[in-house]
């Protein structure tokens, strides 16, 4: 396809930014770049635009990376919470990605940010707690916090004291009882120990015969 070259005056991902002269297909100009005002031909009439193009662009730029670095305080401070579901032996089924850290950070905070500004190593697979690198802008970089938890209710925390407390009271008994033993005693609470605990009582004086008048 035969190539044209174009002034940008519009910063277009991918292919440059205001002031540019890149070289493209010349369909691709002709019935996109012009007709949207994102590209002019060059000849002398339009060179003569670069200086505001570029001035326009110096303070886009500017902008953009003040933004940005207001955005970097703010994130750094706060924790994305991402529940999955886990099976029984906790491992996740699944795993968590830039692109579902992007989707935490819009529902919970109203921050719309590029998934590729996320930068994740690695897919996260377990639950926990992380540290996930953000680029915002080639001159603000920073991390965030990404909290996984599971979706799955925790054990019933009564049945679990339940169990313990069963386990300390039995051992708790279980010294007692030895320790009586050792001291010749039987253990409060049982029969033996009720009845030597109750006090005997006093045997009760003959009745004095009555005397018989006669």
């Amino acid at each position: 396809m035969p190539k044209t070259e174009v002034i940008l005056t519009s910063n277009i991902v991918g292919l440059g930014a205001e002031s540019d002269q890149v070289k493209v297909n010349a369909g691709y100009a002709r019935n996109y770049l012009f007709p949207q005002r994102l590209a002019v031909p060059v000849c002398g009439v339009n060179k003569r635009r670069l200086e505001s193009l570029r001035q326009r662009r110096a303070e886009r730029e500017a902008h953009e990376l003040n933004t940005m670095m207001e955005l970097a305080k703010s994130i750094s401070k706060l924790i994305a919470v991402i529940q999955v579901k886990t099976g029984e032996d906790g491992k996740m089924f699944g795993s968590v990605t830039s692109g579902t850290i992007a989707d935490t950070l819009k529902t919970q905070f109203d921050i719309m940010l590029d998934k590729k500004k996320i930068h994740l190593e690695k897919p996260i697979h377990a639950v926990g707690e992380y540290e996930v690198e953000l680029h915002l802008h080639h001159d603000v970089n920073t991390s965030m916090k990404v909290r996984v938890e599971s979706l799955n209710p925790p054990p019933k925390l009564e049945e679990q004291a339940g169990v313990e407390g069963g386990g300390k009271a039995g051992r708790v008994t279980e010294k007692r009882g030895r320790r009586f033993e050792r001291e010749g005693k039987p253990e409060a609470g049982t029969e033996a120990g009720a009845a030597e605990a109750k006090p005997e009582k006093p045997a009760r004086a003959p009745k004095a015969e009555k005397a018989q008048f006669l």
